[in-house]
């Protein structure tokens, strides 16, 4: 195993030249809104009570909890299918397993930072990844430098997608959770709390797909099919979410993947033995619908939608560099996906 320390997350190249530009992102909550993209309505029918709620200002997680508490439910009982932005407005569904006697009806219920649109009741309970995607609308602030630089990566990106990269959030304050993850699998430390054990193992397993899509962009391998390589149903290639098992390619994409393998032993062991499973994930996203308006100086407007599991970060930083304002966090948030 390789005892290397991970303190800081590494600067992972971008598929096309930077544009030079910058811009302000998240100014305001309105800035930054998000669509939920749901795998399928509600019936109807059933135990468990599905919520249209926005936010503004709120994340998944404190939502849930003030839908536990005003129901009198388990947390446990609350579900949703991916969590959403704190700086932001934000629409998506929650459920909450309620199966006996009338639903109260929660369109009432007030409060300043969410609200419920409507409410219906469905036969199964929310669970992560329960959703085809989001649909963004971003305003750009303070942007600066050359539009035509700026366009010309809006139209790579419309035409080839972007590295589907996990965004930063995915892996703590300064890339942090990626240390405590491999302090914890190389034994160094336990942890027992299993949200915590689990954040951990999701940075790490981010980290290994991170570096693997890294190391094919910096060959000049961005965007093409490699021999031996595994690809998804739209036929694009993908990269490892390490566990045990084999990896699944051969050849040429196989000695890629198992090369970064070996720089990380650490992580990639430990996830074997902490019992993940290997599975893979599209190492292309691909913005639908991708559009831009600037509807005055320095104001640049995105419109897109990314399948579940994409980061709308990806999308802006092949695009121009963006700065959020400094905030003083009263309650943690979370990223967008």
């Amino acid at each position: 195993m390789n005892d290397a320390r991970y303190t800081t997350l590494p600067p992972w190249p971008n598929a096309y030249p930077a544009s030079g530009a910058s811009a302000t992102l998240k100014r305001l909550h309105e800035d930054f809104i998000v669509t939920e993209l749901p795998l399928q309505p509600p019936s109807g029918e059933g135990e468990h009570l599905w919520l249209d709620i926005e936010k503004n200002g709120a994340n998944t997680a404190f939502v849930a909890q003030q839908l536990a508490e005003a129901t009198g439910v388990p947390d446990r009982d609350v579900g949703y299918a991916g969590l959403k932005d704190r700086h932001a407005i934000t629409r998506q569904w929650f459920s909450i397993y309620l199966p006996k006697g009338d639903a109260p009806d929660l369109t009432q219920l007030q409060h300043p930072e969410f609200k419920v649109l409507a409410q219906r009741r469905h036969v199964k309970k929310l669970r992560p990844g329960d959703l085809q995607g989001n649909r963004f609308r971003i305003v750009l602030r303070d942007v600066t430098g050359n539009r035509e630089a700026i366009e010309a990566n809006l139209r790579a990106v419309a035409a080839h997608g972007v590295p589907n990269y996990f965004g930063a959030q995915r892996f703590g304050f300064e890339g942090g959770n990626v240390e405590q993850g491999r302090a914890m699998l190389a034994r160094e430390v336990r942890v027992r709390n299993p949200k915590k054990k689990g954040l951990y193992l999701s940075a790490v397993r981010s980290f290994v797909f991170n570096e693997v899509l890294a190391l094919r962009i910096q060959q000049g391998l961005w965007g093409r099919t490699l021999p031996g390589d595994v690809v998804d149903g739209a036929g694009r290639p993908t990269g490892p979410l390490w566990g045990r098992g084999r990896v699944g390619t051969t050849d040429q994409a196989q000695a890629l993947e198992t090369g970064v393998a070996a720089r990380h032993a650490t992580l990639c062991d430990g996830m074997e033995h902490a019992g993940l499973d290997q599975e893979r994930r599209a190492l292309v996203a691909s913005p639908a619908d991708l559009a831009w308006d600037w509807p005055q100086a320095q104001q640049l407007v995105l419109t897109f939608s990314l399948p579940a599991g994409a980061y709308a970060t990806s999308v802006l930083d092949e695009i121009l560099r963006t700065a959020e304002p400094d905030r003083h966090e009263a309650r943690a948030g979370e990223a967008g996906a």
